[in-house]
């Protein structure tokens, strides 16, 4: 059966395109290698972040995103276990860049807290702060629950085909090659995530993408705590172009390098974020390579859990669980929408923001190509 469209990758870009490809009525089918999905998308914090994006279009996306997630969540059955953020400013330098971004266009809504009013706000935040921002923005999904949750949805709500297990060899305009045999359709759309030599690797390597290796840890509570929103701190500042493209950011930089040389190594940034049971997500780390390695190195977690335990500090926890994500990077842009061949486009989210701006990219996407 021949259709209208043909999505390989059934990550949360995949199904971005799925989704916006369904909403305007095209008969779609995703085609993904593995029965579930086990990459990036869920190898995750789950966090929709606005705040903190680059200014422009990366931003516009996110919110857009933002809100696309609010729709299906509900639809979906998806929890949103978080709504918001919390940035830590634990420097006065840090600080100043809060208070540049809440004046700011970016800023709208956020709200410039006090230690005081952070503590009161935030009880679990027992740690030294010179300020705290808080934004309204944010989500949090569990994205092991949420990706299959989201297939499904587009599965029985959308009438969308998945074909799992199944291996796409080649692509051409109106035909895929599969190792289930040719498939046929009109438009398709290929969302590789951090595969650079399946598909198209000449264009891929033409960009310069190369592949991010990251470090995520699960914490338990040795007693009951409530985050109340996601956990950021002044390390976010100088990785979140939204806040690092700030002039005031320079004097934090200059600062976190002569202090935290180490962690800035390393690629670490906190970002903390409660699941149902009680427990904390937390990370991460970055390390760039064109294959990066399997193993998590211990000196990286202890970077990151001594970044957590200065905002979080007498908290007693153990770890429950230890992984390795990867992601698909570039230098010079966000996110890649190319164009090979005639109705066929290559989409790759290249900052680690599938979650946070794929629903405003797959509707860009499939947008121009029903043009």
């Amino acid at each position: 059966m021949p259709y209208d469209i043909a999505i390989v990758g059934a990550g949360i870009v995949g199904l971005a395109h799925a989704l916006a490809a369904a909403r305007h009525g095209l008969r779609t089918v995703v085609l993904d290698r593995d029965e579930r999905a086990a990459g990036a998308s869920v190898r995750n914090f789950g966090f929709v972040t606005v705040s903190g994006q680059q200014g422009g279009e990366c931003w516009r996306r996110a919110l857009r995103s933002r809100d696309v997630w609010d729709e299906v969540a509900v639809d979906a059955r998806i929890p949103v276990l978080q709504s918001g953020l919390c940035v830590v400013a634990r420097l006065p330098e840090a600080k100043t860049v809060l208070e540049a971004f809440c004046a700011s266009e970016m800023g709208r809504d956020c709200q410039l807290l006090s230690p005081a009013a952070a503590a009161a706000r935030f009880p679990c935040l027992t740690g030294e702060m010179a300020a705290a921002m808080f934004s309204p923005h944010e989500r949090r999904v569990e994205s092991a629950d949420a990706i299959p949750r989201l297939a499904a949805w587009l599965h029985e709500a959308h009438g969308v085909r998945f074909l799992r297990r199944t291996a796409v060899h080649a692509v051409e305009p109106g035909r895929i090659e599969t190792s289930r045999g040719p498939i046929a359709a009109t438009l398709v759309v290929v969302c590789p995530g951090d595969d650079l030599v399946s598909l198209y690797p000449h264009r891929l390597a033409g960009y310069g993408v190369q592949r991010v290796k990251l470090q995520m840890l699960r914490l338990m509570p040795a007693r009951p705590v409530s985050l109340r929103a996601a956990v950021m701190t002044d390390l976010s500042l100088i990785r979140y172009l939204g806040y690092a493209e700030l002039p005031e950011a320079a004097a934090l930089r200059a600062r976190l390098e002569r202090e935290q040389a180490q962690h800035i190594a390393a690629g670490v940034h906190l970002i903390a974020v409660q699941s149902a049971d009680g427990s904390l997500v937390v990370g991460d780390t970055h390390v760039y390579g064109s294959s990066p390695d399997p193993f998590a190195e211990e000196r990286f977690d202890a970077l990151v859990l001594e970044e957590f335990q200065a905002v979080f500090p007498g908290l007693d926890y153990r770890i429950t669980q230890r992984w390795i994500g990867t992601y698909a990077s570039l230098d010079d842009r966000l996110a890649l929408c190319d164009a090979p061949a005639p109705n066929v486009r290559l989409v790759v989210v290249t900052s680690g923001t599938g979650a946070s701006t794929a629903f405003a990219i797959g509707e860009e996407t499939i947008a121009a190509m029903t043009a």
